[in-house]
């Protein structure tokens, strides 16, 4: 076994990526404290080439030192909007026919492990914040609610981490 060196990664420059045909999935940051966890959503969206990530309320925006330390280059490929309020980000989507999907524990979500997108659908899914997870205002204008199964103490996972989960997912079940 053998790793294999930067060359033989095959990798694309950032106005490829661009070019490329994107997975129909856009992320939608609501009010995200963390600098690092959005610079790691952009690294996540740029791995699957999803379509774009949404940036809304104090959710900070590129560029910016503290984001950058874990997008490593991620705000330069991948296509992103910010937006004051949440609302008028899944109100946009909505209209554009996206299947509106937040990542939140409520008495009627759908367990990720058997939920199954729809192939010929295009989802925007959104991760609240870090404390009071998504906004009330957000969820009520949701299509439908995912969750990801937990049997810890916390039932909470770090907004990154379930970023990567749940997209892992989505392009498993539609690739």
């Amino acid at each position: 076994m053998k790793k294999l060196s930067m060359d033989e990664l095959n990798r694309i420059s950032s106005e490829e990526f661009k070019k490329k045909e994107k997975f129909p999935l856009i992320l939608i940051l609501d009010n995200i404290r963390s600098m690092m966890n959005t610079g790691s959503v952009f690294r996540t969206s740029d791995a699957f080439r999803l379509e774009g990530i949404y940036l809304c309320g104090i959710t900070a925006t590129p560029p910016h030192r503290e984001i950058n330390k874990t997008a490593l280059g991620a705000t330069e490929s991948v296509e992103w909007k910010y937006f004051e309020k949440t609302t008028d980000a899944i109100k946009l989507l909505k209209n554009k026919g996206y299947v509106i999907v937040a990542l939140e524990q409520t008495s009627e979500s759908k367990d990720l492990m058997h939920f199954k997108p729809d192939k010929n659908k295009k989802y925007a899914i959104i991760f609240g914040n870090e404390v009071k997870g998504v906004e009330n205002e957000a969820l009520s204008l949701c299509d439908f609610c995912i969750e990801i199964p937990q049997f810890g103490t916390k039932h909470s996972l770090n907004v990154a981490v379930t970023a990567g989960i749940v997209v892992y997912s989505f392009f498993m079940k539609l690739a």
